[in-house]
């Protein structure tokens, strides 16, 4: 818990900061958005541990986003689950169409979501094979919206946030805002989009598909 606090406490003034929890397909904010950074810290606390009906933390990111409402002074949107990534709902395998939907949803809001994984309790946190898959739903989500997962090796929760939070941090003052103009289609959708540099050993971090408006001419 010190470890998210003090990550809260050191973001820029300017930064606005809400704290919620994911329960029965929905966030519960603790804290709504504000510059009062330490009040966000305050808000911390534990989690209730019991599983909501259809406790998909997929459910709660997608219905949070789309209530995210677009501030053009702020454009810049992030997201950090710290959740096990193991979906209730749907239980394991690949594709998940709830982290699909959940993906689409966070890049057509342009919300950057990064996750950190720690364990969960009860029985799914010892079946290894949910684990295996909430971790691998938590990759993808994060590699496709262009955040970053963080886990510990293994199924074990890490001993400690700090360094994983101390690299999200790095990344979040390396960040830089690009725009383009995309050719519409006859339906809305998503496309595939790539980003390169002409510098060699240069990697970016970024979504790998953007929402397009389907084309007005009929």
């Amino acid at each position: 818990m010190d470890d998210i606090r003090a990550f809260i406490t050191e973001q820029p003034p300017t930064t606005l900061v809400a704290v919620g929890y994911m329960q029965n397909g929905t966030v519960s904010l603790a804290q709504n958005f504000t510059q009062d950074h330490a009040a966000a810290a305050k808000s911390l606390r534990l989690p209730q541990g019991f599983v909501g009906a259809e406790a998909s933390p997929y459910f709660s990111l997608s219905e949070f986003v789309k209530k995210w409402p677009r501030n053009p002074a702020t454009p810049r949107r992030e997201v950090l689950m710290i959740t096990d990534g193991i979906d209730t709902f749907y239980g394991g395998g690949y594709t998940d169409p709830y982290v699909d939907t959940a993906i689409q949803d966070a890049q057509c809001a342009g919300v950057v979501v990064y996750s950190l994984y720690t364990a969960g309790s009860g029985h799914f946190a010892h079946t290894y094979w949910r684990i295996y898959w909430g971790q691998n739903y938590l990759a993808q989500l994060s590699e496709e919206t262009g955040g970053e997962s963080f886990y510990f090796l293994g199924a074990q929760a890490p001993v400690s946030f700090e360094p994983y939070l101390n690299q999200m941090g790095q990344r979040l003052m390396r960040q830089f805002l690009l725009t383009f103009l995309a050719k519409p289609q006859k339906k809305a959708g998503t496309e595939p989009v790539k980003v390169s540099s002409e510098i060699r050993g240069v990697d970016f971090f970024h979504q790998d598909k953007v929402c397009v408006p389907a084309s007005s001419e009929h």
